[in-house]
């Protein structure tokens, strides 16, 4: 009982740093209610990498890079790190594509929905409500037996593979030749970065304790619903409390709906994108942050999540789907849409489907 204790107030300190963290980055040059966002960064990070050509939303986050590089040392120190994959990767592909479609319909992933909620956005109270649905979605199919099977240990190089692209996109950060690109100082959200040494740091801080709590906030709502365990769930209320009271100090807290930073207001699409994140999440088995995570661990189905992610952003931006401050397209909504039936399709053909041929061919037998 004394160990469960202690695993929980750690992870509640884990939340309350990582939460000062995310909301502080915005002071130093992030931009705001956006210290932290994962589908945010590897849009950015895509565009630094010329996958799109937004010129607003281009530019390599050493945040991200921070947190792969971050969990692979945790996980290496603590003898964690194993190289595993094979379980469905293109599915997995197609989920994260998809996960990242519905986060720029609502313009975050589930940890900047949390950061816009501290910083006074009542519009991510609509994304919230979506999540959850999407959620309870995802949980429908793993009550009924969706699974993607098992993973295979590879050998150890494969694992090392996200962590050494990481490394690779730093040295072009900082080499800056002309093939990488950088938004143009106040074009947009790309040119509104902290120093990258601080970026780094913060990246690398958030890394290491993300990888020993594993902290993920589609998990922490599918352990409550499941198992009536709220530990992973403590973690992400100790990010808002945290990332709340940093607001209030340094006079970043804005209660209200209207010019919210890179916000919009249409709370049906808001609601129905974070739907599609949420079920996607859970029948990924994590949210965009513990994909990071586990693909510095050296999860190679986690990697190809983060590719799927990085991809869907690419999409996303290059045929106009993504959302912007004067709320969605018309071409977003239809791709979420689709998503949502994709993903559910997917739900189906990993529950059902499997079921009845397994009975089929016990009846054979």
């Amino acid at each position: 009982m004394t160990e469960k204790k202690n695993d929980k107030l750690f992870i509640i300190i884990a939340g309350l740093v990582i939460g000062v963290i995310a909301a502080a980055l915005a002071f130093a040059g992030n931009p705001k209610n956006m210290g932290f966002c994962i589908a945010c960064f590897l849009r950015d990070t895509a565009g630094g990498l010329g996958l799109h050509r937004a010129a607003p939303v281009q530019y390599i986050r050493p945040e991200i890079i921070g947190i792969v590089i971050g969990a692979f040392c945790a996980s290496f120190a603590k003898k964690e790190f194993s190289s595993k994959g094979g379980s469905a990767p293109m599915t997995r592909f197609v989920l994260g594509f998809f996960a990242m479609v519905g986060c720029l319909m609502f313009l975050g992933c589930p940890f900047r929905m949390i950061l816009r909620l501290a910083g006074g956005d009542l519009n991510a109270v609509f994304g919230l409500v979506g999540f959850v649905v999407g959620i309870f979605c995802g949980i429908f199919f793993l009550k009924n037996g969706y699974s993607l099977k098992r993973t295979y240990t590879l050998t150890k190089s494969e694992g090392y593979w996200m962590t050494i692209l990481e490394v690779v996109i730093f040295a072009l950060l900082l080499i800056k030749p002309a093939f990488i690109f950088f938004s143009e100082e106040g074009a947009g959200p790309g040119a509104m970065h902290a120093a990258i040494a601080l970026s780094l740091g913060a990246g690398l801080v958030v890394g290491v304790l993300a990888q020993r709590t594993r902290l993920c906030m589609v998990g922490g709502m599918r352990d409550l619903v499941l198992f009536k365990e709220s530990r992973l769930l403590l973690g992400f209320l100790a990010i808002l409390v945290a990332a709340f009271i940093t607001n209030l100090v340094l006079g970043g807290f804005k209660l209200g709906m209207m010019e919210q930073p890179v916000a919009h207001t249409d709370g049906l699409w808001n609601a129905l994108g974070m739907l599609l994140v949420g079920f996607a999440c859970v029948l990924l088995g994590g949210c965009p942050l513990r994909q990071l995570v586990m693909s510095g661990e050296g999860n190679a189905d986690s990697a190809v999540t983060v590719l799927g992610l990085m991809v869907g952003a690419a999409f996303c931006h290059n045929f106009g789907l993504a959302s912007s401050a004067e709320g969605p397209t018309p071409a977003g909504k239809i791709a979420v849409i689709i998503g949502i039936i994709v993903v559910a399709c997917i739900g189906i053909l990993n529950t059902y489907v499997k079921e009845k041929a397994a009975e089929a061919a016990a009846d054979a037998a």
